[in-house]
């Protein structure tokens, strides 16, 4: 025994600074027994490590494959919801399916294992799939900021250009730029042998004809797929969060206005002139909302006056909704796609300490940090709307291609924030219906 522990000893003396672990005066690493314990808690980590890795993995790629093709599926079946929007979101959901099918096997398998077992052709179609679909989906999340962008900020302009035929445009531009852009991953992506003691080990690996060329790869890649659609994204939601706090401080002075006027001590309100921001809300029959100009407004103390003062604080509840849910859609992008995009970057120039640093749990972690965009997307952008939730539920029924959910239906739990009767906003997630 005491023969195996001095073989036992050098293979945790690295863990061991001068003369081991210590807890108070007693060494941890001061007989054979305590070697033993040590070398267990470190397999034990190692298996706990490895177990931690195939759960979360497991639970983002069943999420991810069941909500997107619940979103495919939905928006593929009912026709009411055909909509500009929706274009995209299909669009993005398909990419993110493409993900979750093709890369997340494939790169969590092999770095459980530390080898790549599917061989050379699974190598180069991987590698170029997950490019195509990280592209598509990126472009797609850029495309419905600007669309939301144009919708709500300049409803007149954005109704003359902004159709399904205009978006499925758009999107196969996008697919083919993607397949076009992502080539040289599935040209000079392969396989390479490293000899071991014990055993061959198999690295799927992109070999590019220089480090300038890999160098300036990673940085258009950075670019494009990163630091572009980031900024149009932050500046897009930045300005319809400007123009939704504009109607909400207007909509504070209506409120102000209104309860003077009826202590009879008000002006009468003045007209609002088009593209103010200004907003009233007026209930309409089967429980739907809809806004309408100023510029109708009584000068007399009338019951609708405390009506419009709530509906005023029903607009402002709404749009903080909004703005918060345009904030997590930033965050989660910048969130989910700024460390894989750094450590690619960091590979390029210094791949020796990039590796030293990030093998083994940290680069899989930071994989599916990546991947939790796959199944955070359905989520933010359609489960969190109510009619879509309310389609989801007619699918999976049976019921949604004979009798797809009207209006009427839909129980008054969130609003909806029309400008001048021209554009819809949903207070929680992306408009999902007909304008």
């Amino acid at each position: 025994r005491e023969e195996n522990c001095h073989q036992l000893r050098p293979t945790f003396i690295v863990c061991s600074p001068g003369n081991g672990f210590g807890f108070g005066s007693r060494p941890l690493a001061s007989s054979c027994l305590d070697w033993i314990l040590l070398a267990s808690a470190l397999g034990c980590w190692r298996y706990l490590d490895f177990v931690v890795r195939i759960l979360l993995y497991l639970l983002i790629f069943l999420l991810s494959v069941a909500g997107n093709t619940l979103v495919v599926l939905v928006l593929a079946l009912n026709r009411r919801l055909h909509t500009v929007t929706n274009s995209f979101l299909l669009s993005l959901a398909l990419s993110d399916l493409l993900m979750a099918l093709c890369c997340m096997p494939f790169t969590l398998v092999p770095n459980l294992m530390g080898t790549f077992i599917f061989g050379e052709a699974i190598c180069k179609i991987v590698a170029y799939l997950m490019s195509v679909s990280v592209s598509v989906s990126t472009f797609s999340l850029a495309a419905i900021a600007i669309e939301r962008y144009s919708a709500i900020c300049n409803p007149l302009q954005s109704r003359v250009w902004q159709t399904r035929s205009h978006a499925c445009r758009v999107i196969a531009s996008s697919w083919l730029l993607s397949l076009l852009l992502m080539l040289p991953y599935a040209i000079y992506s392969t396989t390479v042998v490293q000899p071991t003691a014990q055993a061959s080990l198999c690295h799927c690996l992109h070999l590019w004809p220089s480090q300038h060329f890999s160098q300036a790869w990673y940085i258009l890649l950075l670019l494009i797929l990163f630091f572009i659609p980031g900024v149009v994204m932050s500046a897009a939601y930045g300005l319809i969060s400007r123009e939704l706090c504009r109607g909400s401080h207007f909509a504070v002075d209506v409120k102000r206005e209104v309860a003077g006027h009826q202590n009879g001590g008000a002006e009468p309100l003045a007209p609002c002139e088009e593209g103010d921001g200004c907003y009233v809300q007026l209930a309409k029959a089967g429980g739907t909302l809809e806004l309408h100009s100023l510029a109708r407004a009584g000068t007399g103390g009338s019951p609708q006056d405390g009506a419009r003062i709530n509906s005023s604080e029903a607009i402002l509840l709404a749009k903080k909704r909004v703005i918060r849910m345009l904030l997590i859609i930033v965050a989660m992008f910048f969130l989910c796609w700024l460390p894989i995009f750094t450590v690619n970057t960091w590979r390029a120039f210094d791949q020796g300490a990039a590796h030293r640093a990030l093998s083994g749990a940290p680069i899989s972690f930071i994989h599916l940090l990546s991947y939790i965009s796959t199944c955070v997307n359905p989520l933010v952008y359609c489960f969190m709307n109510r009619r879509f939730r309310k389609a989801t539920a007619a699918t999976l029924a049976g019921c949604c291609p004979q009798r797809p959910p009207r209006d009427d239906d839909l129980p008054v739990t969130g609003t909806s924030l029309s400008k001048s009767s021209y554009t819809t906003l949903s207070t929680l997630g992306p408009p999902l219906g007909p304008p």
